[in-house]
Formats: C-alpha cells, structure tokens, sequence
C-alpha cells in the first residue's frame, strides 16, 4: 500500500520505482552530507546565513532530482539546464563560494546515483582538504600591501599627463592611471591610479610629495580590489 502511494501517474510496469526505504536513506545521507560541508565552510570564513542553510540543503535537492531523474538522460539534460538558471538570477559571488556550491552538487549527485559510500568518501576528502587550505591560508597573497589604488584630485589647469611620473617613479615599481573624472562642476579632476609600492613603509613619504605637487587637495589610498584577484 505504501509503495502504491508514492508511484508516480505515469509510471508503468516496466518502470523502475524508488523505494520509501531507499529515498529516505538517501534523502538522509545527502542532509548529513550538506551538513558537514557547511561545517567545513564556516571554519575560518566569513560567511551569511542563507548561504550556509543553502550549502546544507544543496546536496539533498540534486539528490531528490538524480534519483526521479532515473536514468532519463533527456529528463537529465532539461534539469541541467533548469540549474543553469539559478546562476543568473543571484548576485555574483566569489570563486571560493561557487567552488563549495559545485561540491555541494557533486555529494548530491553521488548521492542520488546510490553510491553513499562514495559520496561519503567524497565529503570527508574535500572537506579535509577545504579545512587545511584555510588553516594554511592557502594562495594568500603575502604582498597585497604594496598593491593600492591611489585617487588624487588636481586643479583643472594642472596638465595630468605624467604630472607625478617622477614621484611614483621613486615610490612604486608600477603606476597606471586607470580612471580621469571632473569634479567639483567641472574645475577639478580625480585620478585613479593602480600602484605597487616598492616599500610600504613609505608610502606616508609619497603622499606627502603628491600633496605638494597637487596644491594639497584631496589624496585617498585604498587596497587594490580586482575581479582579477578574486577569480
């Protein structure tokens, strides 16, 4: 009687229906699975609370679609593309969060293939490999101090074209001036420069030679923040 309840309209007698058992087991399996991953990823990370619930169910929802897919591979294409589209309709994130939303996927898939054991040995390997990365601060850039992003604003009848090349000459081992805006109604201009500094320790020293040259308007220095450095 049980089994008659959860068969599907269409199905028919050659079809291969899913036993209760069998999808609670894996329905089960993938939860704990999105579980430990979401443990995994909480160490040492900043992170929000919808990604973290989202990472935890992931792996239990491509389970459910793997095993009602069953094999269909027109079934399995159309799914493809049904997950596609959740890309385009969230706000971008870094390489680390799409990385553990592709594991999450992998353990569920796995998962609803029936393979548990695998998924299992899946789950433990990438997440000791995911803690130890973090805890050996894996692919940080040691030197990401001497890259900032330098905005200087100069009168309007100071000509910008190499007008502090000798300066950053002295103080950087490259400058590129990246963005030119008018401000303040037209008499003012801000530029936006790309530097790497040749010592940090310095770099006090080097505002203070742009202060001179720019009549002592404003100078602002940030940290360098690129689509490049964050995939």
């Amino acid at each position: 009687m049980l089994d008659t309840v959860f068969r599907g309209l269409f199905d028919s007698d050659i079809t291969t229906v899913i036993r209760v058992t069998d999808f609670l087991l894996c329905l089960g399996c993938a939860l704990i699975l999105g579980l430990v991953m979401a443990f995994a990823y909480m160490y040492r990370t900043r992170y929000t609370k919808s990604f973290v619930v989202t990472l935890a169910l992931l792996p239990a929802v491509v389970c459910v679609v793997i095993m009602l897919v069953n094999g269909n591979v027109g079934t399995g294409v159309a799914v493809a593309g049904a997950f596609s589209l959740v890309r385009f309709r969230s706000v971008p994130g870094t390489a680390k969060e799409i990385c553990t939303l592709f594991l999450a996927m992998g353990a569920g898939l796995i998962a609803g293939m029936g393979y548990l054991g695998f998924a299992v040995l899946f789950t433990v390997i990438m997440c000791a490999m995911f803690l130890l990365y973090n805890r050996l601060d894996f692919g940080a850039k040691k030197n990401a101090a001497t890259y900032k992003t330098l905005a200087i604003t100069i009168p309007e009848d100071l000509d910008y074209t190499g007008a502090f090349d000798d300066i950053f000459k002295e103080y950087t081992n490259s400058h590129d001036l990246v963005y030119v805006k008018t401000t303040n109604m037209g008499s003012m201009f801000r530029l936006t420069y790309h530097v790497t500094l040749l010592d940090v320790r310095k770099e006090k020293e080097m505002i203070d030679k742009l202060r001179c040259r720019n009549g002592n308007l404003e100078i602002a220095v940030s940290r360098q923040e690129t689509t490049v450095a964050e995939l």
